[in-house]
């Protein structure tokens, strides 16, 4: 199987954690989407969820769907969140972001029982960092806010570039909420569970593409099918 079949195996393979009744996070991105319209086709058939989505994206595209959803407002517990990554770890540390919608993604996730993660097998790393690391950060003093960024990051041995993110048209990017993103390329992230609330700290970050402590169990497409990584 090549990458998009992969993803398509691991997020079929998510349906199985589906159960009837369920309140469900909808993640943001190609895999996620993968899952979100085999979901559809499963409410099609009857299956009774409500989905929450992490992103205007998936809402529309979940809506079309039509796929119940709500809000936080209204739902503030989930039972389960499922959500793509841009990298993953054997621990299940993941970096999320690089479709723009971590901050939505992250609240979404924390306000659930279980994150389930799919993924095709090249996101599986040894050690975060070779995907470039999205911090989103208010417009406002940004380019103060990036400079402080990197001190932080490189006094946990992260260096490397630092970019405002642009969308097509070269203009800057901006989140659902509103704010900037900085794609940190830091190549290697030695310690992913301190420099996650570290760069939180930096007065003008909203949030960070590090997911530490919120996934429990990943789904794997690979070549010949899929594997499961649970968190130990």
């Amino acid at each position: 199987m090549n990458a998009d079949e992969q993803k398509k195996a691991a997020a079929i393979r998510a349906l199985d954690f589906v159960k009837p009744g369920m309140k469900l996070g909808l993640g943001t991105g190609s895999t996620a989407e993968h899952f979100v319209r085999a979901l559809g086709e499963k409410v099609k058939q009857g299956l009774d969820i409500v989905g929450v989505p992490t992103s205007e994206r998936t809402g529309k595209l979940a809506e079309s769907l039509g796929i119940p959803l709500s809000n936080l407002d209204d739902m503030p517990h989930l039972d389960v969140t499922v959500d793509g990554a841009d990298e993953l770890d054997l621990e299940l540390r993941l970096i999320k972001g690089g479709g723009g919608a971590l901050l939505r993604e992250k609240i979404v996730a924390t306000a659930s029982d279980r994150m389930i993660v799919i993924a095709d097998a090249s996101k599986v790393v040894k050690t975060l960092g070779a995907f470039a690391l999205p911090v989103e950060v208010v417009p406002f003093g940004a380019a103060v806010t990036a400079r402080k960024i990197a001190e932080v990051a490189g006094a946990l041995g992260c260096t490397g570039r630092m970019s405002r993110r642009a969308d097509e048209y070269g203009e800057p990017f901006f989140t659902d909420n509103g704010n900037f993103i900085y794609d940190c390329d830091f190549g290697v992230i030695p310690d992913a569970d301190a420099l996650a609330p570290a760069l939180n700290r930096v007065p003008g970050v909203v949030d960070n593409g590090l997911f530490v402590g919120i996934a429990t169990l990943a789904i794997v497409g690979t070549p010949s099918g899929t594997d499961i990584i649970e968190k130990k």
